[in-house]
């Protein structure tokens, strides 16, 4: 796909908003995702067929590292390139609580196919923006480690629960990052701002004409039905569509060895089983004879060759003796015959994604040193091989960042902020609101967890590390404010152009 690179003296951006060294003006990346409604409810179909299959199956993404990056001091405070600022968040219904933290409605996990086709997930959130449809996470979960591309079949999920949508699903649309990340794999700029269509939700199926079936732009199916030869008679005449399977071929007569023989019992009379032989081969005795209590009307309308005994017994009972031979066959077959019922699949649409559940505030050139709670779902084991978190749930870890920047040498990192934290990956993505209101649910993002550090050696994860939300942060993200995206289902559930 083709990178637009944008520096931010076209972006029309006002100045008091935003102010920047003349000597520093930010570059930022953005890349399509599925911009078409088709390909966007493609991408979210794929996803939410078969009950959330698909969902269930994904694995958390984790960076392609063989050992845990290590943490080196910068020895210096982090250097704003302009003046702090924020964006207030929108509001949220109240979600449930977990011990003295209170989820924040906002949160969710990305999905999407990583390079090898694998199915994977990285967590995110809601924030405020214009158009109230972006997602904030980590640049890895969206733009590929290496490769001038994005990943497959990216939707966020708001309250992801084992394979469940409650909220509806959101297919990612335009994705902007920094220019840096994009082009260098410096992840000092591992962030990412999505702009997502509104949502949608599987709301069923319905049997239509096949008029309205040749019409319908979401999804649809034919759906057999298996008929008998006289209704296939009478679809053929009526010209509807249907077809048969198969012929009709009758059972052979073989001997018990021949590969997948059968054995059948025939009845006969006493005269043709005394005649039989015993032991194994074609119209051989099949056991002893059978005798079977009936009352007078099935003693009366017996009419087989069994032998009728005389009664009735002092309970009432009359008997018919059966004879069985052996029948040995090659089973035969039938034509099946099937009919064609046209099915298309409803959707409804959930509209836009902060209207459904608001979204964040996000700050930037911000102190070090600020109180923030992150959120995640972990899930990935610690260094150690202790697995700890399942990722089915969100986790948080609550306390001030660092008061010093640290780099990560072996990702180009040279300003990251850190968090006292034991979440693994899965968490990747995750916001860490600062200002978080407990009861609102609701703070400012002022990083997204990028990387997950050992710093003690002792096989577990101690600290979490984000990139630091600066001037140019603000850039990408005012930038990504503009992108505009609409609704990709309709009224009656159809697919829009």
């Amino acid at each position: 796909m083709k990178r637009l690179l944008v520096p931010l003296a076209v972006a029309g951006l006002s100045a008091a908003t935003l102010a920047f060294p003349t000597s520093a003006e930010p570059h930022w990346a953005t890349d399509n995702l599925q911009p078409k409604p088709a390909d966007a409810y493609g991408a979210a179909y794929f996803w939410l067929d078969s009950n959330g299959a698909a969902l269930r199956k994904a694995t958390q993404y984790r960076l392609d590292t063989k050992s845990v990056p290590k943490l080196v001091s910068s020895g210096s405070n982090s250097t704003p390139d302009g003046k702090p600022g924020m964006t207030g968040a929108t509001g949220t219904t109240k979600p449930g609580v977990t011990k003295n933290v209170n989820l924040p409605k906002t949160i969710g996990k990305v999905f999407f196919l990583d390079k090898s086709g694998h199915y994977r997930w990285c967590s995110a959130t809601s924030i405020q923006s214009r158009n109230r449809n972006l997602v904030a996470t980590a640049g890895h979960c969206v733009f590929a480690n290496g490769k001038d591309d994005v990943y497959d079949k990216w939707v966020f999920v708001p309250g992801y629960y084992q394979g469940k949508a409650p909220f509806g699903i959101y297919a990612g649309a335009y994705a902007f990052t920094a220019y840096d990340l994009d082009t260098y794999d410096d992840y000092d700029g591992d962030f990412a701002f999505v702009a997502v269509h509104n949502g949608f939700a599987l709301a069923g199926e319905k049997e239509v004409s096949h008029k309205d079936f040749k019409a319908w732009a979401g999804d649809k199916w034919i759906k057999p039905r298996e008929i008998d030869a006289k209704e296939f008679a009478k679809c053929q005449i009526n010209l509807g569509e249907c077809w048969s399977v198969g012929e009709d071929k009758p059972a052979d007569l073989v001997g018990p060895d021949y590969p997948g023989a059968v054995l059948e019992k025939v009845e006969v009379s006493k005269e043709t089983y005394n005649a039989a032989n015993t032991g194994r081969g074609q119209g051989f005795k099949f056991g002893d004879p059978v005798v079977e209590q009936v009352d007078k009307a099935a003693w009366d309308a017996y009419k087989g060759p069994g032998e009728k005994g005389s009664g009735p017994d002092k309970f009432g009972n009359y008997t018919i003796t059966h004879y069985y031979t052996q029948k040995w066959v090659r089973p035969g077959t039938s034509r099946k015959y099937y009919e064609a019922h046209y099915m298309i699949g409803i959707a409804r649409d959930m509209g836009r994604l902060g209207d459904v559940i608001g979204g964040q505030g996000v700050a930037w050139n911000q102190p070090m040193g600020q109180s923030v709670v992150a959120f995640g779902y972990p899930s990935a084991s610690h260094p150690d091989g202790d697995r700890p978190f399942s990722g089915v749930t969100p986790k948080w870890c609550a306390g001030k960042t660092g008061t010093k920047t640290y780099q990560v040498n072996t990702f180009r990192v040279d300003t990251h902020q850190v968090l006292k934290c034991s979440m693994t990956p899965g968490a990747d993505g995750g916001p860490w609101l600062m200002r978080y209101d407990n009861g609102k649910r609701s703070g400012y993002v002022n990083g997204v967890t990028s990387m997950f550090h050992d710093q003690d050696g002792n096989g577990r994860i101690d600290f979490i590390s984000s990139a630091y939300f600066d001037g140019e942060v603000a850039a990408v993200y005012n930038k990504a404010q503009y992108a505009e995206t609409k609704s990709i289902v309709g009224p009656r559930g159809e697919l829009l152009k």
